[in-house]
C-alpha cells in the first residue's frame, strides 16, 4: 500500500463495507473509490445508507465488515488520524448558537489545538472565503439557514484538512445560498480538497465529477452523470396528458410501462433506445385510454437514470 498522501493513494476507499442496526441492514457490501482532488456525490433516497457510510468515514461508527481507509489509512485501526486529516459537517447545525460566529470559530480552533499565532490568520481567511466577516458577532442562533451552513463548513475548515466529508450540507437552504456554498466548494476543490457529499438534488449531484447511487446500502451504479446517461441505453418519451396523475397511474399497470414517473405536470417513460418506435408507443398508450396532448423524445435526466437503476423490476437497465 503506498504511503498515506501519496498521489497513487486513494482519498477515500471503501471495499466490501457492511454496516447493521439489529435486524436492519444499513450498509451491504459497499465497494467504491474516491481520489485525490475529486468532488464525489452520493445520492440516493432516505435509508439507503449515505449518512451511515459518512458517520463511519468520521470515525463515529466502526463497519461490521469490510475495510474503509482516508488517506490510505484505516478507519478502525487509526481513528485519531483519520479525524485530523478530514472535516466532517453533519446534517445537524452542532455549534452553539449562544456563541457568535466569531466565538463558534475560535472555539473550534482551540479544540483543535491551532496554535494561537496562526489561529486569527485562519479565522479571518475563513470569514473571508464565507462571506462571514460582516456578521463575525452575530450569535449563531441568529444566522439564515444559510449562514448557519456556511459557519459550520468554515469551522470544518479551521484545522485544515484535505479531505472533506458533507452530509447533504445544502438541505433547507434557500436557492441563493445553496449558490454561495457550492461557489466556496468550487474554491476549496481549486485548492486540492477532497470532497465527498450527499445530496437528495439531481441539479447538485450533475456538479460532481462522479456520483454513486446508493439503494438499501448498496452501490448500484457509479461513474459520471454524462456517463451514466449515456451508458444506461435509454430514451425518454416526455407526454403532456389529460390529468397526469391519473394517466400515469393508467399506464403503470399496463405491461412495459413499469418505468413511468411523474415530472411536474408530464410524465416520463423511460424506454429502452434500441429499436424504440415512439409513434408506436404513443399509439399504445392512446390505446389504452390516455389522452395525449403533446409528446417529445428528450435524453434522460439523472432523474430518469436513478429511477431506471433503481425500478424493482429491472426493465429498463445497463450494464454499468
Amino acid at each position: 500500500m503506498a504511503a498515506p498522501g501519496s498521489p497513487s493513494t486513494s482519498a477515500i476507499r471503501a471495499v466490501a463495507v457492511a454496516k447493521h442496526y439489529g435486524a436492519v441492514r444499513a450498509l451491504h457490501d459497499l465497494t467504491f473509490d474516491v481520489g485525490p482532488g475529486e468532488l464525489f456525490g452520493l445520492v440516493g433516497p432516505d435509508g439507503a445508507g449515505k449518512t451511515t457510510f459518512l458517520r463511519l468515514l468520521a470515525c463515529l461508527l466502526r463497519p461490521d465488515a469490510g475495510r474503509a481507509e482516508v488517506d490510505g489509512i484505516d478507519v478502525t485501526a487509526d481513528p485519531a488520524a483519520v479525524k485530523r486529516r478530514i472535516g466532517y459537517m453533519s446534517q445537524r447545525f452542532s455549534l452553539s448558537g449562544m456563541l457568535s460566529v466569531l466565538e463558534n470559530l475560535l472555539y473550534v480552533a482551540e479544540i483543535w489545538g491551532v496554535e494561537p499565532t496562526a489561529r486569527r490568520r485562519r479565522i479571518q481567511r475563513l470569514l473571508e472565503f464565507s462571506r462571514l466577516g460582516p456578521f463575525q458577532k452575530r450569535l449563531a442562533k441568529d444566522l439564515s439557514g444559510g449562514m448557519k451552513q456556511k459557519l459550520a463548513l468554515a469551522a470544518c475548515l479551521i484545522h485544515q484538512p484535505k479531505i472533506l466529508l458533507l452530509d447533504e450540507p445544502t438541505i433547507g437552504v434557500d436557492p441563493l445560498s445553496r449558490r454561495d456554498f457550492w461557489l466556496i466548494l468550487y474554491d476549496l476543490l481549486q485548492e486540492g480538497s477532497t470532497i465527498l457529499l450527499s445530496t437528495p438534488y439531481m441539479d447538485e449531484a450533475e456538479r460532481c465529477g462522479r456520483i454513486g447511487f446508493l439503494q438499501n446500502g448498496t452501490m448500484i451504479t457509479c461513474g459520471p452523470p454524462a456517463q451514466l446517461k449515456s451508458d444506461l441505453g435509454v430514451a425518454v418519451l416526455d407526454l403532456q396528458c389529460a390529468a397526469p396523475r391519473a394517466a400515469e397511474r393508467a399506464l403503470r399497470r399496463l405491461p412495459g410501462f413499469a418505468t413511468t414517473a411523474l415530472f411536474g405536470d408530464r410524465i416520463h417513460l423511460t424506454l429502452p433506445r434500441v429499436g424504440l418506435d415512439p409513434d408506436a408507443v404513443v399509439a399504445a398508450v392512446r390505446a389504452a385510454g390516455v389522452t395525449v396532448e403533446d409528446w417529445k423524445l428528450v435524453a434522460p435526466s439523472l432523474e430518469d437514470v436513478f429511477l431506471a437503476y433503481t425500478h424493482a423490476d429491472g426493465a429498463v437497465r445497463a450494464a454499468p
